[in-house]
């Protein structure tokens, strides 16, 4: 009777093991967990935008015909805002438009036989322009066209005091063309570099007598340009996801 009761409580409490150890098996700890594979960032142009740039501009050393002597080619300093709006679609590629605005130093001009000279302390260069551009990842190639304005300040002098003066054409409405290469070098943040032509059509001298005969000149302007700009996307934005 006492084996029968011994073996019976053996086999009882291996019975109790081996559930035990199932039990044991079927759990799952925390440190088995397999890490989520990760997924390179997304870079997104959609989104408006605002920012800063600096840089130069030179006017072409053959705006003035004639009998005048331009002194235009030199070049000057500029710096200025823009503030815009980009779309990416199809997925590679980035429409958009953008309003820009550069204060500018420095002057142009020429002087003319009889001691006349004059001269445009141009204040700034303004654009609206569309833009087009090829995107890969943080990279985007673009080219712009459209406005453009030039905030002129003339005046014509004859051995250095001011006398009055008149011209035909508008010089200061005109066409903006350019491109350039933009890059995202952290979330919301790009830098870019640019060159934009300005041109703002002929004009002729009307008055005074002495300048008519001297032909027609051209205002126009080569810029190249560094800014940065800060980006509101509202799509998805350029970041790691897990």
């Amino acid at each position: 009777m006492k084996k029968i009761l011994f073996a019976t409580v053996a086999l009882a409490a291996l019975a109790s093991s081996s559930a035990f150890a199932a039990d044991l098996g079927a759990r799952t700890y925390p440190y088995a967990t397999k890490a989520p594979a990760y997924v390179a960032p997304i870079y997104n142009w959609t989104g408006f935008y605002l920012g800063a740039h600096l840089g130069g501009a030179f006017s072409s050393n053959n705006n003035f015909s004639g009998l005048g002597t331009g002194n235009n080619s030199n070049g000057r300093f500029l710096g200025g805002v823009q503030v815009g709006a980009d779309w990416q679609f199809a997925p590679t590629w980035v429409i958009g438009a953008e309003g820009q605005y550069s204060w500018l130093s420095g002057s142009v001009g020429a002087a003319f036989p009889g001691g006349y000279a004059y001269t445009n302390s141009q204040r700034g260069l303004g654009s609206i322009t569309g833009r087009f551009g090829y995107t890969w990842g943080p990279g985007l190639l673009y080219v712009k066209g459209g406005y453009a304005y030039s905030d002129n300040n003339e005046k014509v002098t004859l051995a250095g005091t001011p006398v009055g003066f008149a011209t035909n054409g508008d010089h200061r409405n005109g066409w903006t063309v350019g491109g350039g290469l933009e890059y995202m070098f952290a979330p919301n943040w790009s830098a870019k570099a640019e060159y934009q032509y300005y041109n703002f059509g002929s004009a002729t001298f009307a008055a005074p007598a002495a300048l008519v005969p001297t032909g027609s000149f051209t205002t126009d302007d080569h810029t190249f340009k560094a800014g940065v700009n800060y980006r509101f996307n509202w799509g998805t934005p350029m970041a790691a996801r897990y």
